[in-house]
């Protein structure tokens, strides 16, 4: 029989997709789990590192289409930890950006369960390193700000523009596929240059990786027309003006495959 007070949650980031970018400490929590509790976004290779004879719970949302609200997946782990079972709560990207894994915990904490974070890569990370677009750049941003793209409940979307509409600050934006025609159009009714280069990456250190440059007038047009889907990440900021389509790898000669890459 096992004993409740043994119960445990880890809040485990599972990284953009590459399984190379998980942690140790993420792997080990991986394969040592009882249960895993895992979102959509998490790459079917990421997925292929839990053991066969482990637990897997698919609670992963997509838009206007959700297995199990947030409070429901708040008393699913509740429950699983009070059975005494160790659970590796399996999350794209990192549990505390855009992950609700705060949420998540403070429920945990409520009920007097044990849990823990395990950071992981978020996308915007990923995607830097993949595509070599630095996140910032002496003379180009002298800082950078992730915002999301959707709010819960379709809700208005009700973001600082003028804020975000800097010429020196990178700007991400994460789960904005449906939205970036507003964004574009706030941004740029804020002051936000028309042209302001854009690059949008869908799965991104994934061997499907897309991209697609553009500007910020041209891109809610441009990337309806590439069909990008979901999880698409947008970079908007000088910072792109440094891309370079010959892949990093590919200049050490190592051979990597080449992501496609859409310049319309």
């Amino acid at each position: 029989m096992r004993d409740h007070s043994q119960g445990r949650v880890h809040l485990i980031g599972a990284g953009p997709g590459d399984p190379g970018l998980l942690t140790i400490r993420a792997l080990d929590l991986i394969r040592a789990a009882d249960v895993v509790v895992h979102d959509r976004l998490v790459s079917d290779e990421v997925m292929a590192l839990i053991p066969p004879a482990t637990r897997r719970i698919d609670v992963g949302k997509m838009p206007r289409c959700h297995k199990l609200s947030q409070e429901d997946i708040n008393a699913l782990l509740v429950d699983l930890a009070g059975q005494g079972l160790r659970v590796a709560r399996l999350k794209g990207g990192d549990p505390l950006i855009f992950g609700r894994g705060s949420e998540e915990a403070a429920a945990l904490r409520m009920a007097g369960i044990a849990v823990d974070y395990v950071p992981g890569i978020t996308a915007a990370q990923g995607m830097a390193a993949s595509t070599g677009v630095p996140l910032t750049h002496r003379g180009l941003a002298t800082g950078v700000r992730y915002v999301t793209g959707h709010r819960a409940k379709d809700s208005r979307l009700d973001l600082d523009w003028a804020s975000l509409a800097s010429d020196e600050t990178t700007l991400v934006v994460y789960m904005g596929v449906s939205s970036i025609a507003e964004i574009s159009e706030q941004l740029i009714a804020h002051g936000m240059p028309p042209g302001m280069p854009v690059l949008a990456v869908a799965r991104a250190t994934t061997p499907q990786e897309a991209r697609l440059i553009s500007t910020l007038a041209q891109i809610p047009a441009e990337i309806a027309r590439a069909g990008f889907k979901a999880p698409v990440l947008f970079v908007i900021g000088q910072v792109v003006s440094l891309y370079d389509p010959v892949p990093l790898a590919a200049l050490a000669g190592c051979g990597l495959p080449e992501p496609a890459i859409d310049h319309a």
